[in-house]
């Protein structure tokens, strides 16, 4: 059974979700579905395949309609407001975002200033800094002549966050962000957004797979399962051994990260299990 105090919905959020339901083809993939983002915290969203965390962060990005309950940000519904104004606010990094044929990084990251400039307006010291700042955070300075289409998948990533980071908002949603990352690089990228989060107090929202690296990296941890939350709260109350059994139907251990001191997930698996 799942702790209540990991249960327990954070109040006066700017970015929640009441009672959400969201559909593809009419079947629901998340139903009546509630959750508050703790403002200027980051928040990791973690499941089995096919749980509905992508499907969730999609509704949360304005990307997805629901189909019942609403999304609101700062008090309103998120699909109720004009994309401009809510891309001022929330930026998104999507699963598999669809590169521009020929464009380049440069050209890739300065689209993350759109939100802010009107339609007549140009290009500022502003915008010219921001883009510098993102292109040297994810190491991506190198890059920014070259055709994003002849990267690798991940030199394309970083780029692609590169472009999420110019956009400079308050919210951040990104879903599977370490994504054809080698270690070293996830750890890098994560590491980036913590700083972000506690330089600029930037709320964060993440999708990972990687459950450890979801419990070293978020303030509050939310579990999916079959299109409901099961468990949020602080990783140490969230991540058992029962709930990882549940939510991903694996046998493991949990012990303490001699780095980090959060929950570390040791998987048993078949050829270690002892039946009793």
């Amino acid at each position: 059974m799942i702790p209540a105090a990991a249960q327990a919905i954070p109040a006066g959020a700017r970015l929640e979700a009441r009672a959400v339901t969201l559909s593809y083809g009419g079947q629901p993939v998340v139903e009546s579905l509630d959750l508050a983002v703790p403002d200027r915290r980051t928040t990791v969203i973690v499941g089995a395949n096919g749980c509905g965390k992508s499907t969730l962060l999609r509704g949360m990005a304005r990307l997805l309609r629901p189909t019942d309950g609403a999304v609101l940000l700062d008090g309103k519904a998120v699909h109720e407001r004009p994309t401009k104004e809510v891309a001022r606010t929330l930026g998104l990094l999507p699963q598999q975002p669809v590169t521009p044929e020929g464009v380049t990084v440069v050209d890739l990251v300065s689209r993350g200033r759109h939100p802010h400039r009107g339609a007549f307006s140009r290009w500022s010291a502003e915008d010219e800094a921001a883009v510098a700042e993102a292109l040297e955070q994810t190491g991506t300075i190198e890059l920014a002549e070259q055709p994003v289409d002849q990267l690798s998948g991940g030199q394309r990533q970083r780029v692609w966050i590169a472009m999420a980071l110019a956009q400079q908002t308050d919210l951040l949603l990104l879903d599977e962000p370490t994504t054809y990352l080698d270690v070293a690089h996830q750890v890098d990228m994560l590491d980036l957004l913590a700083e972000l989060n506690a330089r600029r107090g930037t709320t964060i929202v993440m999708v990972l797979h990687d459950l450890n690296l979801a419990a070293r990296y978020a303030d509050h941890l939310v579990a999916v399962c079959g299109g409901h939350v099961v468990a949020a709260g602080p990783p140490r109350e969230v991540v058992t051994p029962e709930l990882v059994e549940e939510v991903f139907e694996l046998s493991c251990q949990v012990i303490d990260d001699p780095v980090a001191h959060t929950p570390l997930v040791v998987p048993v698996g078949r050829r270690h299990r002892t039946d009793s």
